[in-house]
């Protein structure tokens, strides 16, 4: 039995079923109230619970673009593995075979040597496969222009604290306490 594909080779249908949607609590309407009978309190909860639900949609974005990239890593994690397998347990005998039966025809250290070449080519054009399937994966680009586009919204002082932060990372020091 086939699954069809469809959205970028995801599968749409059967037990491996993705759905693409992206559940998110829905922003507050802004024009609830009328102009001027809003609070201060009113409008800084309504600011959080909208940035809030930013950045739940924000992670839930990132994990829906994530999904179809760790599949195709799989597979070419995969076809790695196999290829292991292959040139390691279950070719050799059938290699055996053939350089015995090229010691008929050719000087036994010779006909050996051909079939281990021959061995190296398989195992190498496996590999190639395996690196091109992994090559092919992509950065969730949708979620990278959303979070840039994010910054940009951000009020002056809070990208200057957002980039602070993103330039402290687990290998750089702290500045110094002064006493």
């Amino acid at each position: 039995m086939s699954t069809p594909k469809d959205n970028n080779g995801l599968f749409t249908d059967g037990p491996e079923r993705f759905s693409g949607k992206v559940n998110s609590i829905p922003l507050s309407d802004v024009d609830s109230t009328k102009p001027g009978e809003t609070s201060i309190g009113q409008l800084v909860s309504n600011a959080t619970s909208q940035m809030s639900s930013l950045v739940r949609s924000e992670i839930e974005l990132a994990k829906t673009e994530v999904i179809g990239e760790v599949k195709k890593g799989a597979i070419g994690g995969g076809l790695f593995a196999v290829a292991g397998v292959i040139a390691l347990y279950s070719s050799f005998f059938f290699f055996f075979f053939l350089a015995e039966l090229l010691s008929v025809w050719l000087a036994r250290w010779a006909a050996f040597l051909i079939v281990f070449v021959l061995m190296l080519v398989i195992a190498g054009l496996l590999a190639l496969v395996g690196f091109q399937r992994i090559k092919k994966i992509k950065a969730p680009e949708k979620t990278v222009q959303s979070l840039k586009d994010t910054k940009q919204i951000l009020p002056n002082k809070a990208r200057k604290d957002s980039t602070l932060a993103a330039n402290e990372g687990l290998y750089t020091s702290a500045p110094a306490a002064s006493n």
